[in-house]
């Protein structure tokens, strides 16, 4: 671009080269004052300003210092003057021509501030180029953070490839990632993701490319350089990659300059590629055809390379994290999962019962975090806080490993042992009643012979009968108060006087029919477990807690001690282990509390109770809510979000 000399209209300028050859330079004649906003900033120009032009500013000296930001000032004195007058702004004259200048003073003058407009461009530029620099920078910088804060690789790979493509203002673009052999090699590349802003529509799916040097992003995986090709359709004939046009043929686009950078660690080891297609000069333009492309594509330049170098080493770091973190949570779902297997082996009536739970409780949260009522209209839950819930629901119950199995799988009030005692008893009793049949039959006839001996035995054959009778009922009283109830419910004065009944064992001697420790069990009012076995079962919680607490948690996950700690607490503090109150229940574990005991009362794998219906389950829940035992407000969301029916579902 030509050097530009402004001059006054009219006025004369003495004929003297201002470079090699004499149209080095465009010489503009003017009427007026251009203003700065009238010129190129990026052109070195040079303004001779004499008093017709200085006039035309009316006085404005903002006008003045506009254009000596940009331009080089010349004084143009009139024909009798030898100096600048006090009109003429002498503090932004670069120079001043006398009206009896020679040539060669002239030429020296204007030469100079020639020299002084290409210092303003220059400078011009170094600002540019400083606050593009620090522009750059200050974006590497925020996306280096926002990639070190996300984890989720989908959403971190989607963010490197939108940075990466807004920084080189690229139309497309697609993320590779390194598949590793046992050695620990890559031998693969997945496509993993992308970008088209002119076909925003694309299907996508993942596909493998080998790393070798068939193809753009296997060659760079393979060398670990940058490739800059300005069209790939114009690739050499010797190249060992091709650029594969079945995309182009398929959606009608046409890609040409390409930027197709390796991702490395801080070990140098490769971790994927990044593929950038169309550097554009417009970001927002659409390429909607080859003549779109030919003359809005242009090719990445080296500072592209550099930007997007830096970005993709930052992006390496962030995606061996993001893949690091989920190799830790798939370590530690596994650890949870074997928990609950563990759980589950010691107690198979359970099974389940902890993933609806967890299910339940993280569908309750998402329902309240949509939109819930009363005091809960405004509590929203992060993700990595539904997933510590969803981590408590799981491990709520682990403690049940240190409760004795015998307690822990008790189906019935009394243990099978003790009812096979039983059982035997009466086996007893009724052989003593036949072996007293036949002892008194055998009497009769070695006292009576046949006299009277088939009346005799119809008697005591009656007899026997009744006794039969007798036991079976007693028998069936005992089996029947042996079945566990939800609710207090029955009579056990039955099973009282069964206890004051004798019989004589074995020995001779004189036992009753039922133990102290028999009758104890057997008139348990609620459930199958005496006050030691419940207070038993009821540690869990504190077991539970204990085990939780010698777990190193992150930051995110540190609640869930406290958070299962406490399903078993009631508002009203009527609960267990520590009787709190409301105010000390965190509202996880309010909505832990009511899925816990939802799907108690529903499951049907229980033997020591009857599963009841939906419908009772949720009455049940509401009579508890009413009597200040649950939370009222989470259980109303819980029935309006039929968020109970996750349990049915899982």
């Amino acid at each position: 671009m030509k050097p530009l000399l402004i001059a006054c209209v009219g006025r004369a300028l003495t004929a003297a080269p201002l470079g090699r050859r004499e149209d080095d330079v465009e010489v503009r004649r003017v009427p007026v004052l251009p203003r700065a906003g009238g010129l190129d900033p990026s052109r070195p120009t040079v303004v001779l300003l004499d008093r017709t032009l200085l006039a035309s500013t009316g006085d404005e000296r903002r006008v003045l210092d506009e254009l000596a930001a940009i331009a080089a000032l010349i004084g143009w004195g009139d024909h009798d003057e030898d100096a600048p007058g006090s009109d003429f702004p002498a503090d932004l004259l670069t120079s001043f021509i006398p009206g009896t200048a020679s040539a060669g003073a002239a030429m020296t003058a204007l030469r100079g501030a020639f020299r002084h407009a290409a210092a303003l461009v220059a400078a011009r530029n170094a600002r540019i180029a400083e606050n593009e620099r620090y522009h750059e920078l200050t974006e590497l910088t925020r996306v280096g953070v926002a990639l070190s804060t996300e984890r989720d690789l989908l959403t971190l790979l989607d963010m490197i490839l939108s940075q990466a493509r807004r920084l080189t203002s690229s139309d497309a673009g697609s993320v590779y990632l390194v598949e590793r052999g046992e050695d620990h090699e890559p031998t693969t590349l997945t496509f993993k993701l992308s970008q088209n802003h002119s076909l925003p529509n694309l299907p996508f799916s993942e596909f493998t490319v080998p790393v070798d040097h068939t193809s753009l992003a296997g060659y760079a995986a393979a060398t670990g350089e940058p490739l800059v090709i300005p069209d790939v359709y114009l690739l050499p004939d010797d190249s060992s990659f091709k650029q594969n046009r079945s995309f182009d043929d398929k959606f009608g686009y046409r890609t040409k300059s390409m930027l197709v950078i390796p991702m490395k660690s801080h070990r140098d080891e490769i971790v994927g590629v990044l593929q950038l297609i169309n550097r554009k000069r417009n970001p927002e333009t659409r390429l909607g055809g080859p003549d779109k492309v030919q003359w809005e594509v242009i090719s990445f330049d080296q500072r592209s390379v550099e930007l997007v170098t830096a970005l993709a080493s930052q992006a390496a770091v962030a995606i061996e994290n993001s893949l690091l973190y989920e190799d830790i949570e798939r370590l530690f779902e596994g650890f949870v999962t074997a928990a609950v297997t563990a759980i589950e082996s010691r107690d198979p009536t359970t099974h389940g019962h902890s993933s609806r739970v967890a299910t339940m409780s993280v569908n309750l949260a998402e329902a309240v975090d949509r939109g819930g009522g009363g005091p809960y209209a405004a509590l929203r839950f992060s993700r990595a806080q539904l997933r510590e819930l969803r981590y408590a629901g799981l491990l709520h119950d682990f403690g049940k490993v240190g409760v004795r199995e015998q307690v822990l799988v008790k189906e019935k009030k009394l243990y099978p042992p003790d009812l096979a005692l039983i059982e035997h008893r009466f086996a007893l009793l009724i052989q003593s009643a036949e072996l007293d049949f036949e002892r008194t039959r055998a009497a009769h006839l070695l006292r009576c012979g046949r006299d009277r001996y088939d009346e005799t035995v119809r008697a005591l054959e009656a007899k026997l009968r009744a006794r039969r009778v007798q036991l079976e009922r007693y028998r069936q009283a005992i089996l029947r108060a042996n079945e566990p109830s939800i609710l207090a419910e029955g009579s056990f004065s039955e099973l009282a006087r069964l206890a004051r009944e004798r019989y004589v064992d074995q020995n001779g001697d004189e036992q009753p029919l039922l133990t102290d420790r028999e009758l104890r069990f057997l008139s348990i009012t609620r459930g199958n477990l005496d006050d030691a076995e419940r207070k038993e079962i009821e540690s869990h919680v504190t077991h539970t807690f204990r085990f939780l607490q010698q777990i190193p948690w992150t930051r995110e996950l540190r609640g869930i001690p406290a958070i299962a700690y406490g399903h078993h607490e009631k508002l009203n503090g009527e609960g267990y282990p520590r009787r709190i109150a409301a105010p000390e229940i965190p509202v996880q574990t309010r909505m832990m509390t009511i899925a816990d005991i939802y799907d108690a009362l529903t499951a049907s794998d229980r033997p020591y109770k009857r599963a009841v219906s939906v419908t009772s389950a949720l009455d049940i829940l509401h009579a508890e809510s009413r009597e200040g035992l649950l939370d009222r407000d989470l259980l109303a969301t819980f029935v309006e979000a039929r968020v109970y029916e996750s349990a049915h579902a899982a």
